[in-house]
C-alpha cells in the first residue's frame, strides 16, 4: 500500500487483526526484513510494517535526516492511520529510531522490542569503520546487512539501477548524521517494558550493547539467542516469534 506522508511517497503493509504491532527496520534495510515475522504475527496482532524513508520503496526525503525527523515522520504516519495504541519492534538502527523517539515523546507506545538495536556510538566508532571513507564504496550503508542484500542495494541505494523513487542524494550525509546520534541517555529515559533480543556473533553490534540496554532501561529483560548474527530473525525466526509473543 501507500500512502504520502509529510510529501513523501511511503510503501507500507497494514495487515492483521488484534493488538497493533509497529515493524521498524535497519539502516539499508526495507520492509522484507520482517516478512516472516509479520506472516505470523498477522494471526494474533495487526502489523504495521514500512519502508522508512529513503529504503526500499518509499521516496527519499530532500534533505539529510537524523533519528529526530525519522522519529517525526513515523509519528505523522501514526496519525494518518489513526494508530494511538501499539507495540514497537525495532531491528538495528530502527531500534535506535524506537529509542529516540520514545524519549523524546515524539511517539508513544506500551511495549518495546529491541532486536540487535543500534545507538551506542561512543565506543568503537562504528566499529572503527571511517564512515567518511567508506560511505564513498557504499560499504558504510551496507555492511550490516545479509550478503545477499549488499551488492543489490548499493546498486539501488546510490542510483545506478531502479527509478528515481528510490535514489538517495543524501544517503551518505544522512548516514553520517544518523550514526553519530548516541541514544544511551535516550534508553534510561525509558520506562516501559521492553525486551532485548541480541546475538552472541553480531559483527555488527556486539552483545555487550544489549548488556548495556539492559543495564540502561528500567523494566528491561536481555534474551541472548546464540550461534546468530545481527540479523537473528532471519537465523532463527522461530526463537525470535516465541521470545516476542510471550512477551506481548
Amino acid at each position: 500500500m501507500k500512502l504520502v506522508v509529510d510529501g513523501l511517497i511511503t510503501n507500507y503493509y497494514l495487515s492483521g487483526r488484534g493488538k497493533t504491532v509497529l515493524l521498524l527496520h535497519g539502516w539499508g534495510d526495507d520492509i522484507r526484513t520482517f516478512a516472516k515475522l509479520r506472516q505470523e504475527l498477522d494471526k494474533d496482532y495487526q502489523t504495521v510494517a514500512l519502508d522508512l524513508p529513503g529504503f526500499g520503496a518509499s521516496q527519499a526525503p530532500k534533505e539529510v535526516w537524523g533519528l529526530d525527523d525519522y522519529a517525526n515522520f513515523i509519528a505523522h504516519f501514526l496519525k494518518k492511520l489513526e494508530l494511538t495504541s501499539y507495540a514497537i519492534i525495532g531491528h538495528s538502527n530502527g531500534g535506535a529510531l524506537a529509542i529516540r523517539g520514545l524519549a523524546t515523546g515524539k511517539i508513544k507506545s506500551d511495549r518495546l522490542v529491541l532486536v540487535a538495536a543500534a545507538g551506542i556510538r561512543n565506543k568503537n566508532g562504528l566499529k572503527k569503520f571511517s564512515t567518511k571513507v567508506v560511505a564513498k564504496t557504499g560499504k558504510a550503508a551496507t555492511f550490516w546487512l545479509p550478503n545477499d542484500y549488499k551488492q543489490r542495494l548499493r546498486k539501488r541505494l546510490y542510483g545506478t539501477i531502479g527509478s528515481d523513487l528510490l535514489v538517495m542524494p543524501h544517503l551518505e550525509e544522512t548516514f553520517k548524521k544518523t550514526v553519530r546520534q548516541d541514544v544511551q541517555k535516550d534508553a534510561a529515559a525509558l520506562s516501559l517494558p521492553t525486551l532485548l533480543i541480541f546475538a552472541d556473533r553480531d559483527p555488527a553490534i556486539p552483545l555487550e550493547d544489549g548488556k548495556t540496554y539492559h543495564a540502561l532501561i528500567k523494566q528491561s529483560e536481555l534474551k541472548v539467542l546464540k550461534s546468530s548474527d545481527h540479523f537473528v530473525h532471519h537465523d532463527q525466526p522461530e526463537a525470535v516469534l516465541k521470545l516476542i509473543k510471550e512477551f506481548l
